[in-house]
């Protein structure tokens, strides 16, 4: 009998904390596969777009935080607790290379068209690179020229993309109801994680969805 074990993943990519997540869940995952080596795990990235009435072309960085939080100390506050647990997990963000909040709509929109388009390394590949873009290079993922350019990067037709970015700003229609709570990590049908948790608790998740797994396929 062949096993496997589903994980959806709920995400937007101008979270950090969904980065930090997605790197939790790949060493969990590499600790499952060394135990587990003959069970297949599909991770499934749903889009959950955490501010879908931004305006297309986005907002300033520092203008939405100053808005956000009410202070300069607090914004700092904030974007330095964001690195620091970054750093914990072995990762760099650097938001000082960041100026513009952009709608994901299109990101989202563009992730989702790849999945129908392109093998399973180009698939991750994009969305390793529409991260990167965000919170390593400084890079707008509300336009459209950029958004192009990354998926020709990672070896998409444009023909084949252009026409699912509509460049308006209008709300990608994925998941919203989990926008609030984002990362959010669905293993199987049943356990459901928030948060960017630890990859021990994200690998003991990963474990009781395959007991639970093997115990529904049992032979009645």
């Amino acid at each position: 009998m062949s096993r496997s074990v589903r994980v959806d993943v709920y995400f937007d990519f101008i979270c950090p904390w969904c980065l930090i997540g997605k790197h939790q869940l790949e060493q969990a995952l590499s600790l499952f596969h060394a135990i587990h080596p003959q069970v297949a795990v599909d991770v499934i990235w749903q889009g959950a777009q955490l501010l879908p009435h931004l305006p297309a072309e986005g907002k300033p960085f520092k203008e939405f935080y100053l808005n956000r939080l009410g202070s300069v100390e607090a914004m700092r506050m904030r974007q330095a607790q964001v690195q620091q647990a970054a750093a914990a997990v072995g990762l760099n963000i650097d938001l000082m290379l960041i100026d513009n909040m952009p709608n994901t709509a299109d990101a989202h929109r563009l992730l989702e068209r790849a999945a129908l388009l392109g093998s399973q390394e180009q698939y991750d590949r994009l969305l390793n690179r529409l991260f990167a873009a965000y919170f390593h290079l400084g890079e707008d993922l509300g336009c459209r020229a950029t958004l192009l350019h990354i998926a020709e990067s990672c070896g998409f037709n444009r023909v084949a993309i252009a026409d699912c970015l509509q460049g308006d700003g209008t709300p990608y229609v994925g998941f919203a109801m989990a926008a609030n709570s984002v990362p959010c990590f669905r293993f199987g049908q049943g356990l459901t994680i928030a948060g960017a948790q630890p990859a021990e608790v994200l690998f003991e998740a990963l474990s009781e969805a395959l007991r639970q797994s093997d115990f529904e396929h049992q032979p009645s």
